[in-house]
This record gives structure tokens, sequence and C-alpha cells, in this order.
């Protein structure tokens, strides 16, 4: 299953290979390596960009480093929900960590993503979601997480375009 959505600045690539249970995501940006790292490891810059259009993110802990956590919450129409993970790598052109959705705690997926310098200011995220299982990917997939990811794309693209990043 494959699902393309352009958006201000590009397009949006979701995959989901028939024979792994993971997600990967491929996107361009208008930004640099070092300002893509910033935005996806400093709690203030995430938080302004994380989810869907609505919802306020507040970070509950944010430890980015190699052996560090995480902890935010999201709410939105009166709705809270909760994710957390571990750092693993933490480099300038590779995040490795893990990610739970508190709503499915038994669930943990381990994330990769790649910043690749494309030269011209431009880089292309490349994230892949391994998940526990083909039905928890599913699940995902399933949830709406397509708007999220695609909201809070173009909020980055907003911060990135006023000069924040």
């Amino acid at each position: 299953m494959t699902t393309t959505t352009t958006t201000a600045d590009g397009t949006t690539t979701i995959e989901a290979p028939a024979d792994l249970p993971l997600i990967r995501m491929t996107r361009e940006f208008a930004a640099t390596p070092a300002q893509l790292f910033r935005a996806h490891t400093e709690a203030d810059l995430f938080s302004r960009w994380t989810g869907p259009d609505g919802t306020e993110a507040t970070i509950d802990h944010w430890d980015a480093r190699n052996g560090g956590s995480w902890r935010w919450h999201g709410t939105a129409g009166g709705e809270e929900y909760a994710f957390r993970g571990c750092f693993h790598t933490v480099r300038e052109d590779r995040l490795v960590q893990t990610f739970t959705y508190e709503g499915m705690p038994d669930s943990v997926a381990l994330e990769t993503m790649v910043f690749e310098d494309l030269g011209g200011g431009r880089t292309r995220l490349v994230a892949t979601s391994l998940c526990d299982s083909f039905e928890e990917r599913d699940a995902w997939l399933s949830s709406g997480m397509e708007v999220g990811v695609n909201d809070g794309y173009a909020k980055l693209d907003a911060l990135l375009a006023d000069g924040t990043l």
C-alpha cells in the first residue's frame, strides 16, 4: 500500500510494504539537515509543529541524547492522547528512537529518521517505523495518521519559511 500526498512544499509518500510490518514516509523539505535535526530534537520546536491541526502538543519530558527518553501529550477537541519513547541514536543525519502510543501500551515501534542532504538547502527525510505486527501497522494507517503527518509537516514548512528554524 502506498499513499502519496502533495503538500505546499512537495510530496509526502507513505508506504506500507506487503511483506514487512513497517511504514516508510518520505518527504523533501526546503531545509538543511541541521534544521530538520533541530525540529526533531529541540522540545520547544517539536511541540510547535507535531500533530494534526488543532492539536496542542505539550512536552512532558524531553532528553534528546543517546540513551535519553521523551514523552509528550496532545490535546484536541477535549480528547487527550500521549506518546513516549527512548532515543537510541541522536546524530545530525540520523535519529533512532522507540515510539509508543500510550493508548496501545504493548505496542512499541522502532523508528529511524534519516536526513539526506540534497544540496541547495533541500533535505529528504526518510522515516521508517518498524511495528510489532501487521495488525498494529494497519491500525496506525487506518487511524488518520496521514492527516497528522501532513498537517505537522505543513506547520514545519511554515516554521522554516518564517525563519524560526
